[in-house]
């Protein structure tokens, strides 16, 4: 009998069986245990992404899922790890069901593991409907190009690397900057502005230490908005496979309140270094080809099966908005995560080891920054008429100030013009004051405002890149607008 004959009766048997009792098919003959995984001979019942039971030799029960079928061998990843398992009086128990999650509003509010589970004591999520944690991409067809604006609080992003409804936004960090910090601020001060409806977030921390995580914990906990937000933490200590696990069940929460509930969800992602140094772990185990510095060649995919599952559909008001944080390794841009994040997503936003050095707080690095979709969501009837030029009008005020400040580190300031140096003072004022805010939280017209009393040290002549009516009527009026 063929492999494929054996499914099939295997099916067979599921569907006779009676309604809420499977057929008990289990598989003994593990070959090999190899860091989460478990290979497995005689696995003829099996399918690829399939749910299991690993029973051990003193009867405990642990999940998993099938990676690779081959003929009757099968490659099984075990989401609680293979501790204290051996190759003898171990079981697979087929389940006969891909990898699924409970949804629904329940889950609002409340802190989580990286499977769904709950970690914050109280009972189990009430379930509305269970959906498969891989997902799909989405339809481009179905999809509605983003042109909506979302307000996080700091200057740096909303004027100059605006994030819109739908659009997937990496922030690109490096050891020793405050990125969960910034997550965290935007997940508690993030929302629409005009509108009723209250952004939704689902924050998923990967990989995470207890510190950490009780940082976390402590910020929703004291956000006002933690009523509206899911967080789920894996821990560093938790079993590698469940990070894998973690921004799917995160990502599956959230299409389900977008796309079912029409609730506005922005998903923070944190961090996707630590979720592919986990697929690396898993590819080693697997014995596979390594790519670029050890990492899987199916990278690239693996992370656009996750970023693609962002942006607005036809027949839902809802939207899902990624914001995922990357810690660079050694602060390298070009290292193959980074990169080929930067492929598949809408842009990025850096934080600078130099900035910080200089006292900027949070040390957002707006010239290697970028928003792609940042035009489709400023303007009038969304932020303001003058937003787009004003932005231009920053950064190019602002790099000519940087090319000062570099011909100052070869030539001094004795040799510096009064035109530089008025660039130059320009450059400081803007790093400490637009993108320097502390702990403030800006509204846009607030965030505006500031950048046109920059501006003001310039005569309107010299504002080539805003329009001359929007000079006439902000420029040298504006009075600081308090945060």
């Amino acid at each position: 009998m063929t492999t494929t004959d054996t499914r099939a009766r295997a099916r067979d048997a599921v569907a006779a069986a009676p309604v809420g009792i499977l057929p008990t098919i289990e598989m003994r003959d593990v070959r090999r245990v190899a860091g989460p995984l478990l290979l497995v001979e005689g696995a003829d019942s099996l399918a690829f992404g399939e749910v299991v039971t690993v029973v051990t030799d003193d009867g405990s029960e642990r999940d998993g899922q099938v990676l690779e079928v081959d003929r009757s061998r099968a490659v099984v990843q075990v989401l609680g790890g293979t501790e204290g398992i051996g190759r003898a009086n171990v079981a697979v128990r087929a389940r006969f069901r891909a990898a699924v999650t409970g949804v629904g509003t329940d889950v609002l509010g409340r802190v989580l593991d990286g499977a769904g589970r709950p970690r914050d004591g109280r009972p189990e999520p009430t379930a509305e409907a269970y959906r498969p944690v891989n997902g799909l991409p989405l339809n481009p067809v179905a999809r509605i190009h983003p042109d909506q604006f979302i307000e996080t609080g700091f200057s740096a992003i909303d004027g100059l690397n605006t994030l819109v409804r739908g659009q997937k936004l990496p922030v690109f960090t490096a050891a020793g900057l405050p990125a969960a910090e910034v997550a965290a601020r935007i997940a508690t001060q993030a929302r629409v502005p005009g509108e009723s409806d209250e952004v939704v977030v689902v924050f998923a921390a990967m990989g995470v230490t207890r510190r950490e995580a009780d940082f976390f914990r402590d910020q929703f906990a004291a956000s006002a908005s933690g009523h509206r937000n899911v967080l789920l933490l894996n821990l560093a200590n938790d079993p590698t496979i469940e990070r894998l696990f973690t921004p799917r069940v995160a990502l599956t929460l959230a299409e389900y309140l977008a796309f079912e509930k029409h609730l506005h969800v922005l998903v923070i992602l944190t961090d996707v270094t630590a979720y592919c140094e986990a697929l690396r772990e898993i590819a080693a185990a697997r014995e596979e080809m390594p790519g670029r510095r050890g990492y899987p060649g199916y990278m690239y995919t693996d992370l656009a099966s996750l970023f693609e599952r962002a942006g607005r559909v036809h027949g839902s008001t809802g939207s899902l908005t990624q914001l995922s944080v990357l810690t660079m390794p050694d602060g390298d841009i070009t290292h193959p995560i980074p990169d080929l994040t930067g492929y598949i997503t809408e842009g990025q936003v850096v934080l600078s080891r130099d900035m910080a050095g200089r006292g900027v707080d949070p040390p957002f690095d707006v010239l290697p920054s970028l928003s792609r979709l940042m035009n489709a969501g400023v303007g009038e009837g969304r932020t303001r008429a003058d937003h787009r030029g004003l932005a231009d009008q920053l950064y190019a005020c602002y790099a000519r100030g940087v090319e000062v400040r570099r011909l100052v580190s070869i030539v001094g300031e004795s040799g510096l013009t009064a035109e530089d140096r008025r660039i130059l003072a320009f450059a400081g004022r803007f790093e400490e004051e637009f993108v320097g805010q502390g702990e403030a939280r800006r509204t846009i017209t607030q965030t505006l405002d500031l950048g046109w009393e920059l501006l003001s040290e310039f005569e309107p002549g010299e504002l080539g890149r805003v329009g001359a009516e929007h000079v006439a009527r902000h420029h040298r009026t504006t009075a600081r607008s308090q945060p």
